[in-house]
């Protein structure tokens, strides 16, 4: 999913529940900052302290990518968490949407609902849960399993300008990541001696962005054989997200009343709404927008019309570059910025050494 839905859509999600301003911002912002945070680095504090900064994304065309530490610690537990099913390793590595590892991380993430740090995780928990309906399919480690005829690929009931739009925007894809020497040429001549070895590209890369549109109907076949290759009605799974986002969050504002502030919508007053918003054919400022007027006309919120925050990454980048300047370390116990961090780390770590072992997945 990009900036519309991690960003714009989870915030509606979260403030439907009947969560506060402030809240929301916090999960939403969490939420997108999850694609945002793409650089390893540590910040020395003026007191001695030093803090510890992992990546939680790469840049699509980051050589990064093809480390298979970095696919184990990255992208996995970030953006495609695996569903256990099938019988091959590589099938059970396979995201799958609203899976029962998903619901599970749900479940622990929310149980950590009064640590300080909880709207980050429950934001950092959104970003992974409604990734798994649209990364379902596809594998955070390089597979076979990931690739797919790309002549095969179909959009259906597009308008035609914003069909060009995406063939414009694929190609360009493309040429940056295997036109010009870059990331699908580097897998292929990548050798790896773990238990994937890799042939084809990472996640999603072999069908550009097109899991990430709202709007898109579409279809294509796999290159294996094995695999199912089924329509896709991105519309309809983006449905489910907004719907499985809004449950967490309203659990959430159960367990923490402190920091909800309006009474909750349920889900099926704001169904037609948001199924009006995810049918928006448009490129992704278009996409906000009609988030944007959908909260302004009043229909989301039990409090009628409201403005949504702008989402500004550069917020949690300055605000992390500024923690080097705090005179006491045990100031940046309260900055949203490291909640954050503490947030991804626990994720990681609950994802990777506890979640995926209890369901027989060995991946680190």
């Amino acid at each position: 999913m990009q900036l519309d839905m991690h960003f714009y859509g989870t915030y509606a999600m979260a403030r439907a529940a009947g969560l506060s301003e402030d809240t929301c911002t916090v999960i939403a912002t969490a939420a997108q900052f999850v694609d945002d945070n793409a650089e390893d680095q540590f910040v020395v504090l003026r007191d001695g302290a030093r803090m510890d900064i992992k990546a939680t994304a790469h840049h699509t065309a980051d050589t990064s990518n093809i480390n298979l530490a970095d696919q184990r610690f990255v992208w996995v537990p970030f953006h495609f968490l695996p569903g256990n099913e099938g019988a091959s390793y590589t099938e059970r590595l396979l995201c799958r949407k609203d899976s029962i590892l998903a619901r599970e991380m749900v479940d622990h993430h929310l149980s950590k609902s009064d640590e300080p740090y909880a709207a980050a995780l429950i934001g950092a928990a959104a970003h992974v849960y409604a990734d798994t309906f649209s990364h379902y399919g596809f594998s955070g480690i390089g597979s076979r399993c990931n690739r797919v005829q790309n002549e095969t690929i179909e959009f259906h009931g597009l308008d035609q300008e914003i069909k060009s739009y995406i063939e414009q925007k694929s190609e360009e894809f493309f040429a940056r990541l295997g036109g010009h020497g870059g990331l699908v040429e580097n897998f292929r001549a990548f050798a790896l001696d773990a238990v994937e070895k890799i042939s084809g590209a990472l996640g999603h890369g072999s069908v550009a962005t097109f899991p990430d549109r709202p709007y898109l109907n579409w279809s294509f076949d796999y290159e294996n054989d094995n695999q199912a290759s089924l329509p896709r009605n991105n519309h309809a799974t983006f449905l489910e997200a907004c719907k499985a986002l809004h449950g967490m969050f309203s659990r959430f504002a159960i367990a923490r009343p402190d920091l909800a502030d309006c009474p909750p919508k349920s889900f099926s007053d704001i169904r037609e709404v948001i199924s009006d918003v995810l049918a928006t054919q448009a490129d992704c400022s278009g996409r906000i927008e009609a988030w944007r007027k959908a909260a302004a006309h009043g229909d989301l919120f039990s409090g009628g019309s409201e403005i949504l925050p702008t989402y500004n990454e550069d917020t949690w980048h300055m605000q992390r570059a500024n923690l080097s300047q705090l005179p006491d370390s045990r100031d940046a116990l309260t900055q949203d910025v490291f909640r954050f961090y503490q947030a991804a780390a626990i994720h990681r770590t609950y994802v990777l050494r506890d979640l995926m072992p209890k369901h027989g997945l060995v991946i680190d």
